[in-house]
């Protein structure tokens, strides 16, 4: 408005010249200049009618030495003249502001205008979009398919016909989604009607995959099962298969992330305690991922809890659900190509699968077990594994459930081991024989004797995220061809954590969850030994912490130096930047959440395992054949190096270390490299069985 006010007023002083006054007016006193001056608020003087020398006769205070300086009547008429010119002229320009203004109030009645038509087409886009219009092409496939689920469990399709159309639908997605973006808020149907007539029995060449797990990101991430769960599905439907997830309805579910949530009115029942208790299913889309959520109706307490873990009832609790889970797939007439199920929590599918419900439909489906955490495993009296169904006796064995050490309990991983036609280890250093004989935490025997089913695969990462080419969070972007921008990210660090700039030799960084006591020990001793020779350190934690550490704060106390760091908080962006920054990062020997190794080597550092070993940091190497890609790539570029040894390296063959540097950067070490395909051989070799 008021640059409206201020353009009204120009043009119209432009257009109403101030008159000139007569030459003899110089000799007017200044009394009578200020009848026609400005004031500083746009206003003029008031002006009296009174002609100006009755005004000066009526003055009974006046002096009157003053009457020699009034002028004549003629020149008393032409100033009262010129004033009265002035105060016309004064009106016309307040006529022409007033214009401008209605003018002013016109445009801004205009823009209120524009502006809720634009909210209201906004809010029409928002109600289109929860329809489904809008949507990319797999959100809305999905959102086909589990409608298609709801009409099996409402009977009006068979089991047989919707496999069929599941097929046809995923096989044609571009055509389909935009054939039922627009229909799929119809009734059941009359959208069956579409979908019939678009049916055309074309043949599926992906596989179908259910997840069933207890994690999923973005909306439970307790470990590395969620991250896990969301990067393998949405990589493997990039390479064609179909993929959907179950997941138990926590009360804690941040629900407002699920597009097109829909209950499924239709009756759920699962086996427990010897009776059939009432489950509500829900549907939805994730990342263009179909997900069916769980909820007890009987057992509403199992998932509506502050924490998803560490319960005395964990066991009843996930048996349950893997019980419902699959009751739920056979009533609503699915036949997966694989069941994939992960950790001890699902483990429970295999034992259920092979002894109930494969005569039930899914004599073609296989089982997949993914092992993040070989050391959670679950042992449980036997008896307990009659609430879901199961046969105590017949599973209280050595070669099936029964754990081999405390021989009078069961153990769920060790079931979940047995019972699967494949078996994948996340491991990002370890060859399968490593894993078996050292990291088994038990099971050796039962993974010696399965051997042949088990793989070993490397953890992914997102690289929409972690791509020092594309990351919003560096003072300046970099790649292998181009390493400018590295040098920019370490001086940016330094100057952000204040240590001193152009000092080092070398910078590392270390990015840790869990700091134990012989760590702490042998960091000392790594951090004295090579802060002499201007070397400097930076040490921060992933995650908040949930208390003081003294032992901790005594550590920091302790190591106290110009070129060390040690920062304590959560900060996403300073995190990007330590990898960015960083020559060499310090990386804990078991990372299955954060992959921090993965993101070392992408953005140009070399990972250096976090492992004490007389006093030395070095690369835990395995020279046994059946080890990742991944976990061969490091010791191969890098070699068996402690920190120290890196750091000669890296300053007594620079042109060798760059071209290490520079093939760590190219390598593909995402979701959509070999994490997904060693699952994908995993599914080929089931299918196969």
């Amino acid at each position: 408005m008021e640059a409206l006010m201020i353009n009204a007023v120009t043009p119209s002083l432009a257009r109403f010249p101030s008159r000139r006054v007569p030459a003899q007016s110089h000799q007017r006193p200044s009394n009578v200049f200020a009848l026609c001056c400005w004031r500083k608020d746009g206003e003029t003087n008031e002006i009296s009618g009174t002609p100006l020398h009755m005004e000066l006769e009526n003055r009974g205070d006046g002096d009157p030495s003053e009457e020699r300086f009034q002028p004549s009547n003629v020149e008393s008429e032409a100033k009262q003249k010129d004033i009265w010119g002035l105060f016309k002229e004064a009106q016309q320009n307040i006529l022409y502001l007033n214009k401008q203004r209605i003018k002013a109030l016109e445009e801004l009645d205009r823009a209120y205008r524009e502006k809720q038509l634009l909210l209201d087409k906004i809010e029409q886009l928002e109600a289109k979009k929860q329809a489904g219009v809008g949507r990319d092409n797999l959100s809305i496939c999905w959102e086909l398919l589990l409608r298609i689920d709801s009409m099996v469990l409402t009977g009006l399709v068979n089991v047989e016909e919707a496999s069929n159309l599941r097929k046809l639908i995923m096989e044609s997605r571009a055509i389909t989604a935009d054939i039922f973006s627009g229909i799929l808020d119809k009734r059941h149907a009359e959208l069956l009607a579409e979908v019939r007539n678009f049916a055309n029995g074309s043949r599926r060449k992906g596989f179908h995959i259910v997840h069933i797990c207890t994690e999923m990101e973005p909306l439970v991430s307790i470990g590395s099962l969620a991250s896990y769960v969301t990067g393998l599905s949405r990589a493997l439907q990039r390479k064609g298969h179909m993929v959907e997830v179950i997941l138990p309805k926590y009360a804690s579910l941040d629900l407002d992330k699920v597009e097109g949530l829909r209950e499924i009115k239709a009756e759920s029942y699962s086996y427990f305690n010897g009776q059939l208790r009432g489950n509500r299913i829900w549907t939805g889309v994730i990342y263009g991922i179909g997900v069916t959520f769980i909820e007890p109706l009987y057992y509403s307490s199992f998932f509506n809890r502050d924490r998803v873990y560490g319960y005395s009832d964990d066991f009843e609790r996930f048996i349950y659900f893997s019980r419902a889970s699959l009751d739920y797939l056979v009533k609503s007439g699915k036949k997966p190509d694989v069941i994939h199920v992960h950790n001890w929590e699902t483990s429970v599918v295999g034992p259920l699968f092979w002894d109930i419900f494969v005569k039930q439909g899914l004599e073609s489906t296989r089982i997949v077990l993914t092992c993040h955490d070989l050391q959670s495993q679950c042992l449980e009296q036997p008896d307990k594994l009659a609430l879901c169904g199961l046969d105590p006796a017949q599973l209280h064995r050595p070669d099936r459930l029964q754990d081999n050490a405390k021989a009078s309990l069961v153990n769920l991983l060790k079931g979940g081991v047995v019972y699967s036609n494949k078996v994948v280890i996340v491991s990002s250093f370890h060859s399968k024989g490593r894993i078996i004989r050292d990291f088994s935490h038990g099971l050796e025997p039962t993974l010696a004797i399965h051997k042949e089913k088990l793989l070993v695969t490397p953890p992914g990462f997102d690289n929409s995220k972690w791509d020092p080419f594309t990351d919003r969070f560096l003072p300046k972007t970099y790649s292998a061809d181009n390493m400018e921008g590295k040098v920019v990210c370490k001086v940016a660090l330094q100057q952000q954590v204040t240590l001193p700039a152009n000092a080092s030799v070398a910078l590392v960084g270390c990015i840790l969850e869990e700091v134990s006591d012989i760590d702490l020990k042998a960091l000392k001793k790594i951090i004295w030994g090579n802060t002499k020779k201007n070397v400097q350190f930076i040490f921060t934690r992933m995650g908040k912490m949930q208390s003081p550490d003294k032992v901790l704060e005594s550590f920091v106390e302790e190591v106290k130096d110009k070129n060390v760091r040690f920062i304590n908080r959560d900060d996403e962006a300073l995190l990007h930047l330590i990898c960015a920054g960083s020559d060499i990062i310090l990386c804990p020997q078991h990372d299955p959440v954060h992959q921090v190794p993965l993101k070392a080597l992408k953005y140009g550092a070399a990972p250096i395992a976090l492992i004490a070993d007389d006093d030395r940091f070095r690369h835990f190497v395995d020279h046994e054949y059946e080890t990742s890609k991944y976990s061969r790539f490091i010791p191969s570029t890098f070699g068996n190096m402690s920190i120290s040894q890196a750091i000669d390296e890296m300053i007594s063959n620079p042109s060798k270390w760059k071209r290490n540097i520079a093939e760590a950067m190219e390598k593909d070490f995402s979701w959509d490299a070999e994490c997904s395909n060693v699952h994908i051989s995993a599914y080929e070799a089931v299918k196969n069985l």
